[in-house]
């Protein structure tokens, strides 16, 4: 609800309010219509990381085989996995 006593205020035109929120408890769920997506990035290397990125891949399995193919190619061992999800904010009841 708008708190009246912030309106009018010098060197201000129009009406500005401050707005206060009950409390409430929200959760998040995966949506079930978007599909997640996976990232690999090699971060093998000593002084720099080896930097090849898998691109965009829609199943774990196609991920495991892109490192993989990437890790017979040149036996670097170490990955950074990157998952993408849509999710959903499903509010609770007002407190």
């Amino acid at each position: 609800m708008p708190d009246q006593t912030a309106t009018g205020a010098p060197g201000q035109s129009g009406a500005r309010g401050r707005y206060r929120f009950r409390e409430y408890h929200v959760t998040t769920r995966a949506d079930p219509m978007a599909l997640p997506t996976y990232e690999a990035l090699c971060v093998t290397g000593e002084e720099h990381n080896c930097g090849s990125e898998s691109g965009t891949l829609h199943t774990p399995d196609e991920l495991t085989r892109w490192i993989a193919q990437h890790c017979a190619r040149t036996d670097h061992q170490q990955y950074e996995q990157t998952v993408r999800a849509i999710l959903r904010a499903e509010p609770g009841a007002w407190q």
